[in-house]
């Protein structure tokens, strides 16, 4: 049973207990005054009897009177079963039928002779004196031609009016407390019947306060509280409604800012982080667990980011900065700080969106470098033919010899300065993935034996020895001709940096997994090393870079564009490989290349 149930049940209770004992104490009060009127008026009438059988006016000695009276009172009261009193005119007893007169008091300040002097009859209720007991004394005063010469007074106890009270109390209880049993019957189902239909209503009311919005109030009367149910699912409904499209507009916005490139932070008013996204975390170095709450020039960032902040609180201006940062990795920012307010113009904050522009300024120092580098080497041979033909023109040209000798060198340098632009305009074709692939099935034996076939000629002139090693029926999915061109490229550098009477070989083999069945396989390995000078371990992250040389010297005298190991890289991941590299100084270099067997 609730609380509420049983305060409104008591408060029935109370109430109708309160209402039915107010009513039994004026019934019992109202009839025991009946009674005792009752009482009074049939005394009244017996004292009038009184009056007639006996001579009121009878003369005679004190002595006499007194017999006469005190004898007529004992007679009388043996009839009557009630006390008898005479009195005189002056207030002596004269009679009394329970006490001897002569040792009674006076009687004339008695409030029953009192009201009968003034009245002609009198009547009080009070505790006798020589009986010591509840009374109803009645006194009539005893009149000739209209002259007091005495007083009849009657007295009864009170106790047959005590019990008939204390009897009609006890009914008068009874039926109470059988009326309050049933009233206390009636008042808990007429509280239940009321308060069972709140209690449902507030129990749901208290669901949806805890974001159940699929509770419901079970209506079955169309009363007021069933109306009250109605206005509850109803609300119920809306706040569902509402409830599902915030919560998809969150889950929305949380996605949005969880899959976001750019790392969101907001500051509120008293500046501390309330959001941060997970590209935010990547860029700062610190979770969301280790910001959130702090303020911000307490969540150890770097004093810019912090001053950055500061002055945008300070302006309530947007700012745009670039930023360096060192840790968790060295990273170039772009730092857009924006004051927030809300609809009222009101101070709302700050949003910071952080940009990684790392490969962007990258990408220009590339380009940056990539001019540099380009115009350098296009200087190189075009100085060197622009020198030598002056040098012929000069007059140089009447020298056979010389002019011969002169016109090789600006064909040999116009010649690299074709294959440069060429490894140029390849390797931005490339880059930029203007060239198609055509993939079809490679037999890889087949190529390496072509390749070497014709590269055999320059490996001679070193007296350099190409080897393959090659297992039968290894087939590809590849560019044959792309394939064919990385070849080339490094069996060129391994002839260009191995010395004469060096060794270049050509390995291909079948990449088997644990879950490989019947020989299949889904990777192979190009491996391609020769017994060259080496490449030291601090120019190994780099020689994939374009026109990165590790020997500038040799590099030049071979022709070398330093392109060629730039449009390998760029081939191998056109065709999905991996390519690592392995050197010692001295003792030679070996590259690895990784193909998937099906594009």
């Amino acid at each position: 049973m609730s609380k509420f149930r049983v305060r409104l049940t008591l408060i029935f209770i109370i109430l109708l207990g309160l209402s039915m004992l107010v009513a039994g104490i004026f019934t019992a009060k109202l009839s025991e005054n009946k009674y005792i009127v009752f009482l009074e008026d049939s005394t009244l009438h017996e004292i009038a009897v009184i009056q007639a059988v006996t001579d009121l006016h009878k003369v005679g000695s004190e002595q006499e009177l007194t017999a006469y009276y005190d004898e007529q009172a004992k007679k009388l009261k043996s009839t009557l079963q009630a006390r008898i009193t005479f009195i005189s005119k002056a207030g002596k007893v004269l009679g009394d039928s329970d006490h001897e007169p002569s040792s009674m008091d006076n009687h004339l300040n008695r409030a029953e002779i009192a009201e009968a002097v003034k009245s002609g009859s009198g009547s009080e209720m009070r505790l006798s004196d020589t009986l010591n007991e509840q009374m109803l004394y009645v006194a009539v005063a005893v009149k000739d031609d209209n002259s007091q010469i005495g007083f009849i007074r009657m007295a009864m106890t009170l106790e047959t009016v005590d019990h008939s009270v204390r009897q009609l109390w006890v009914l008068l209880l009874l039926g109470l407390s059988v009326l309050f049993i049933i009233a206390a019957l009636i008042s808990y189902r007429i509280a239940h019947n009321l308060t069972r239909p709140l209690e449902k209503i507030t129990r749901v009311a208290h669901q949806i306060t805890h974001m159940n919005y699929r509770s419901r109030v079970t209506i079955r009367k169309k009363d007021e509280i069933g109306l009250l149910g109605e206005a509850i699912n109803t609300m119920a409904d809306s706040l569902q409604l509402q409830m599902n499209r915030i919560q998809e507009d969150e889950s929305r916005l949380k996605s949005v800012l969880e899959n976001m490139m750019s790392g969101v932070v907001m500051i509120d008013r008293d500046g501390r982080i309330v959001l941060m996204n997970r590209s935010a975390e990547d860029f700062l170095g610190f979770t969301a667990e280790e910001l959130l709450g702090k303020k911000y020039d307490e969540a150890k960032q770097q004093f810019e980011l912090t001053k950055l902040i500061r002055e945008c609180i300070e302006s309530c201006e947007h700012i745009r900065d670039e930023m360096i940062f060192y840790f968790p990795e060295e990273r170039i920012l772009e730092v857009n700080v924006t004051p927030m307010s809300q609809s009222d113009e009101e101070w709302a904050g700050v949003l910071i969106v952080l940009h990684n522009i790392t490969a962007v300024r990258r990408l220009e120092r590339m380009r940056s470098e990539f001019v540099a580098n380009v115009s350098h080497e296009l200087k190189t041979p075009i100085t060197a033919v622009k020198g030598f033909a002056e040098t012929l023109l000069a007059g140089a040209l009447d020298d056979k010899e010389i002019a011969k000798s002169f016109l090789q060198i600006i064909f040999d340098e116009s010649e690299r300065l074709n294959r440069l632009i060429g490894d140029i305009l390849e390797l931005s074709k490339i880059e930029s993935k203007r060239i198609p692939l055509q993939f079809s099935p490679v037999e890889m034996r087949s190529l390496v034996e072509r390749t070497l076939h014709m590269m055999r000629p320059e490996a001679e002139k070193k007296h350099i020895s190409l080897e393959m090693h090659v297992e039968e029926d290894i087939y590809i999915e590849a560019d044959e001709d792309r394939l064919g061109q990385i070849l080339i490229n490094l069996l060129s550098n391994g002839i260009s940096y191995t010395p004469d009477g060096g060794k270049v070989k050509v390995k291909i083999e079948a990449l088997h997994s644990p879950t490989d069945r019947d020989n299949e396989y889904e990777r192979i390995r190009l491996t391609i090393s020769d017994s060259g000078i080496g490449i030291p371990k601090k120019d190994l992250p780099r020689i994939f870079e374009r026109f990165y040389r590790v020997d500038k010297a040799r590099s030049r005298i071979s022709g070398g564009t330093g392109l060629g190991l730039s449009i390998v890289k760029h081939l191998v991941e056109l065709h999905k490989g991996t390519i690592q590299v392995e050197s010692e100084v001295g003792i030679g270099t070996k590259f690895l290349i990784d193909l998937p067997v099906i594009y």
